[in-house]
């Protein structure tokens, strides 16, 4: 993934941000710095674990030398699609909160 792709998807889930009514600016920026980094965090750590992989010629020595980096390079990546699954989980909770009807608030706007 590139520096423009990272850009777009950033302007993308800024714009989804922006869609969701009565959202606290303190939410969407803190929403968006998590979506900032977790996409980041899963790029660099792919393109770490690419560069090792590609660089394997299939001996045992190498295996032993690059698994546990491999294995670390796999988590990050692992903990960052965690990340986006939980701002996901924030997200659809806000827009069900903000679908909620609040029976007080209609009757208030009758009583209007």
């Amino acid at each position: 993934m590139k520096e423009n792709e990272v850009k777009q998807k950033m302007k993308q889930f800024s714009g989804m941000l922006e869609s969701i009514e009565n959202l606290e600016s303190k939410k969407r920026f803190l929403w968006l710095e998590i979506y900032e980094n977790a996409i980041i965090d899963r790029m660099n750590a792919y393109m770490l674990f690419t560069n090792i992989y590609t660089t394997l010629k299939g001996g045992v020595a190498e295996h032993v030398q690059t698994g546990a980096i491999m294995s670390k390079y796999i988590e990050r990546m692992n903990k960052s699609n965690d990340q986006l699954l939980k701002l996901a989980e924030l997200l659809a909770k806000e827009e069900e909160k903000i679908l909620t009807i609040d029976s007080d608030e209609i009757f208030d706007k009758i009583k209007e």
